[in-house]
């Protein structure tokens, strides 16, 4: 099934591009045709005539190059593959990315292209472990970029962790998966998902907010839709770019967002990242509330929202699949178990917010369902996503909640 498809190699500045050249002829041998794009740190380990060997097709290095150039060459090449993949991706290259740089032919390559981008990143360890790099990670998967690795083990520089590339034959079967040859476990699913806060006015200047990015709602977006799942997002106003092959539908208070994701039904599951004020103004002001020297703040009476997670949870098209989210500064599990049976949920994905973690890159929750509660560790948010879609894709495939 891979036959007569093309991918755009790009092979970025790491020690490990070396294995760049085993990739190339496990994809060549299964009959994909590999265009190779070789940066100068690239250069710097391969050479351009051992990786123009393998792949059999010319080494792309300049973007100023005449020749190319009198075609529009860069957006010619950008638009030709079925797939780009970053292999070895550098630090560098994953900042590159995130921050939309294009300084060379491989990162005006990644900006002009429409096709799917995959990532396979190299590093050290403690490069890898950086909040910069963590955020950029976080960045490009909420963009819908996919991520094959990294794995751990021993590195050049005589050290060992987290950040070593991925194997070539791990590489090759994601590429697989992501251009359809293998099976992805979301085809043909329905998933709604609510990420980001709400906004609820109090006159038309100010509303009654909350903390959250809608960082891991937007992962766990990109990482259902990287498993095939046809995705709606139904975001509260947020900063971070909207994620790669989703429906985004964007809406600013909690009313707006549960008519949303009732429109959205039927799904097949519905996962409720959003931190939806619970409380709004009964009566927002028509004109800006002006301050009166002297005189005491005006009152605000307040109403209650309506609970979206409750709602979908018993809803006439409930979703199989109901798991919402419960943000905690304290008596995390007990609040969680207690939320689960309260709003009739399947399953509910506790965290601490008492940190940085609502505007933070990282998070460490616990799986809460009918049998039991799994803890999992402090993860990128968008591994903590990756880690989610899987269990929610075996789940619906055995047919069961828990």
């Amino acid at each position: 099934m891979l036959a007569d498809k093309r991918i755009l190699l790009i092979v970025a500045g790491s020690v490990a591009a070396y294995k760049a050249l085993e990739l190339t002829r496990l994809l060549r041998k299964a009959g994909v045709r590999v265009t190779p794009v070789l940066t100068a740190g690239g250069a710097r380990f391969v050479t351009p005539h051992a990786l123009q060997a393998i792949a059999g097709e010319a080494v792309h290095q300049e973007l100023w190059s005449l020749a190319g150039e009198a075609e529009i060459g860069h957006i010619r090449l950008a638009r030709l593959p079925d797939l780009v993949a970053v292999v070895p991706a550098s630090a560098d290259m994953l900042a590159k990315m995130a921050h939309g740089l294009a300084d060379d032919l491989a990162t005006t390559l990644l900006l002009a292209t429409d096709r799917p981008v995959l990532v396979a990143p190299a590093m050290n360890w403690a490069m890898w472990g950086h909040p910069a790099t963590r955020a950029n990670m976080a960045s490009l998967m909420a963009r819908g970029v996919a991520v094959a690795g990294p794995g751990e083990g021993a590195m050049a520089e005589a050290e060992s962790g987290p950040g070593r590339l991925a194997e070539p034959a791990e590489i090759f079967a994601a590429i697989a998966s992501l251009l359809g040859a293998a099976p992805r476990a979301l085809e043909g699913r329905h998933v709604l998902v609510t990420s980001g806060p709400t906004h609820e006015p109090i006159d038309p200047v100010r509303y009654i907010a909350n903390r959250s990015s809608g960082k891991q709602g937007h992962a766990i977006a990109a990482a259902l839709a990287a498993l095939g799942a046809r995705v709606t997002l139904v975001s509260g106003p947020v900063a971070i770019p909207d994620p790669a092959w989703v429906q985004v539908v964007r809406v600013e208070s909690a009313a707006e967002m549960l008519a949303a994701c009732e429109a959205a039904l039927p799904a097949d599951a519905a996962v409720c990242a959003a931190a939806v004020a619970d409380w709004r103004t009964a009566t927002a002001a028509g004109q800006k509330m002006k301050k009166v020297p002297g005189e005491a703040p005006p009152p605000l009476a307040l109403a209650l929202n309506p609970d979206i997670l409750a709602t979908l949870s018993t809803h006439a098209r409930r979703p199989r699949l109901v798991v919402g989210f419960a943000a905690e500064t304290e008596n995390v599990m007990a609040n969680a178990v207690a939320k689960r049976q309260r709003k009739g949920c399947d399953w509910i994905v506790a965290n601490d917010v008492s940190g940085d973690v609502m505007g933070g890159a990282e998070n460490a929750v616990h799986l809460v369902t009918e049998g039991g509660v799994e803890d999992w560790p402090r993860l990128p948010k968008a591994e903590v996503a990756r880690r989610l879609a899987a269990r929610l894709a075996a789940a619906l495939a055995e047919g069961v909640s828990a």
